[in-house]
């Protein structure tokens, strides 16, 4: 169908060159006089036939170029479409601006040739900028947008001269969720309590990397991907929680902790992970981390040296005698001849507590072994 779309265009463009032209060939041939040649409609004819018979080599090669760009801008998003559209007939309009005057000169190569290259070029730089400073753009925008509000909002506290609250910064910033994060699901229960402010941001890749892992052969692996797909629609339907999707990417960069990095620096943001690794590369780039797991630990009660509680041990530690049992939330007691009450609830003294980059572990001794040990005042 394609194929016989452009054959007939061809044949349209064959026929109105024709009509146009050839009585200038005809001239050069001395057949201007000859009325059975040289009229609208044999000239429209000759045109259309040549141009149907070069129809016949080209067509088909036109139809799959044109399949070939259709299938690239389906690639693109709509966003990126509209902006390099804009970008096109900015182009368009500076490039007729530059060629005004040399249309004006007269001169056949300067008035003609020309003025349609800068046309055209114009046109393709304002296309480029459009699609690959596209971020940029939105940011630029939306820092405006966001200027010419704080103004207004300046002037009408000036002019009702009322005190009100005023959020701050970080009130503004998008919190990017990475998807270890989501799979962990902890970040649903901040969001809800309230003390995740501002709007929770999801990228597409990161939706995309959930689906994948959602979709694979591994159990274990299909079972996190599905609790992080849950999640994700329950951050969207609590009220209260402002959620946006991020329908961009950044083509050139493979993994999704670069992209995530990226993004966070293109928005001024900050990335929500519970990744040790990937909140050290986020501090040496200074993107601002919010990190779970540090959290977690800064909220665990705090214990002191001399305080009693009651565990269980569960299994052996990895010392002569020790033996490990786990609090509540989660934290590592090491009891010193914990071993002789495998699987027993005892009272344990604190000895020492050790804070790390993984979490806290809090050293202990059985309670008729730490007698000796004063609280401190």
């Amino acid at each position: 169908m394609q194929k016989k779309i452009v054959s007939f265009l061809l044949v349209v463009v064959g026929a109105s060159l024709g009509a146009t032209f050839l009585p200038v060939a005809w001239e050069v041939f001395g057949l201007e006089k000859n009325a059975l040649l040289n009229n609208g409609f044999t000239n429209g004819l000759i045109g259309a036939l040549i141009f149907f018979l070069f129809s016949l080599a080209v067509a088909g090669s036109i139809a799959q170029f044109i399949q070939k760009i259709d299938k690239e801008l389906s690639k693109i998003s709509l966003q990126t479409l509209l902006i390099g559209s804009l970008g096109l007939i900015a182009g368009l309009l500076i490039g007729g601006l530059i060629s005004f005057p040399l249309f004006m000169l007269g001169v056949p190569i300067l008035s003609s040739a020309v003025p349609v290259v800068i046309i055209v070029s114009m046109a393709y730089l304002g296309f480029r900028v459009g699609t690959t400073r596209k971020e940029e753009l939105v940011k630029l925008m939306n820092a405006r947008k966001k200027t010419q509000v704080e103004i207004e909002s300046a002037e009408e506290a000036a002019k009702n001269k009322v005190l009100e609250r005023k959020a701050g910064e970080n009130y503004h910033k998008y919190k990017i969720l990475d998807t270890s994060v989501i799979i962990d699901g902890r970040v649903y229960d901040i969001a809800k309590t309230g003390f995740l402010e501002g709007t929770i941001l999801i990228p597409n890749f990161v939706l995309y990397e959930l689906q994948y892992i959602a979709d694979s052969g591994d159990n274990l692996k299909r079972v996190r991907g599905r609790r992080g797909l849950d999640i994700l629609n329950a951050l969207q339907k609590e009220e209260g929680i402002d959620v946006e999707m991020y329908e961009g990417d950044f083509e050139d960069i493979q993994e999704v902790d670069s992209k995530l990095l990226k993004l966070a620096k293109l928005l001024d943001g900050m990335v929500v992970t519970n990744d040790f690794n990937l909140n050290k590369v986020a501090e040496f780039q200074n993107v601002p981390i919010l990190n779970i797991n540090a959290l977690a630990n800064a909220v665990k009660p705090v214990v002191i040296p001399g305080e009693t509680m009651n565990v269980m041990v569960v299994k052996a530690g990895t010392e002569r005698q020790q033996g490990v049992a786990y609090l509540d939330d989660g934290t590592m007691v090491v009891v010193e001849d914990g071993q002789h009450f495998m699987n027993q609830h005892i009272e344990v003294v604190v000895t020492s507590a050790l804070q790390t980059a993984a979490g806290r572990m809090i050293f202990a001794r059985p309670d008729h072994a730490g007698r000796g040990i004063k609280h401190e005042e």
